[in-house]
């Protein structure tokens, strides 16, 4: 009752839902996180310039999580909403971030993850997530190729501080 009277669930016909409320608190939340407010602009330019979907991820809890999006005029969508937790392994965003975490943490979230399969070129085994992972700091981008999604593919490169550490991807 008391989430109800405070806009955070709606009874509809005895059923509960969430409610657009949480929607307030998640634009303060993002409004406040510096990386949005800085990557912001960049990501609107490159959305202008490729005509493509840009995406701004994060690493919380081991997952990513998708921080803003901007769409081009030829965008291709596979509907991610923003503040979408998904498995680091799935997507390009999620590889860049996990190629750069300090390699403790990366570990941790590789040995906590089963690596579950998303589609048919997901990274499923350690050892080959671990040489991508590799590959991937090497070169300074990360390459999606259908992991998540039959029809979706991506370029993404990391977001590091002037030391090095990584903040997030775009």
């Amino acid at each position: 009752k008391t989430l109800e009277q405070e806009g955070f669930v709606v009874c509809e016909d005895g059923h509960y839902r969430n409610g657009l409320k949480f929607l307030e608190y998640g634009g303060h939340v993002r409004k406040r996180y510096e990386l949005y407010s800085v990557a912001r602009q960049v990501m609107i330019e490159i959305a202008l310039h490729t005509g493509e979907r840009v995406g701004l991820g994060v690493e919380e809890n081991g997952e990513r999580v998708m921080i803003a999006i901007e769409d081009g005029t030829n965008a291709v969508s596979d509907n991610v909403p923003i503040g979408e937790f998904t498995e680091m392994h799935w997507t390009g965003l999620g590889k860049c971030i996990l190629a750069h975490l300090p390699e403790e943490r990366r570990e941790a979230i590789i040995e906590r993850s089963d690596l579950p399969r998303a589609t048919d070129n997901t990274i499923t085994d350690p050892a080959a997530l671990r040489a991508e992972l590799a590959t991937i700091r090497e070169q300074g981008y990360t390459i999606e190729d259908e992991e998540r999604r039959e029809g979706i593919r991506g370029v993404d490169v990391p977001i590091l501080t002037p030391d090095g550490e990584i903040i997030g991807a775009i």
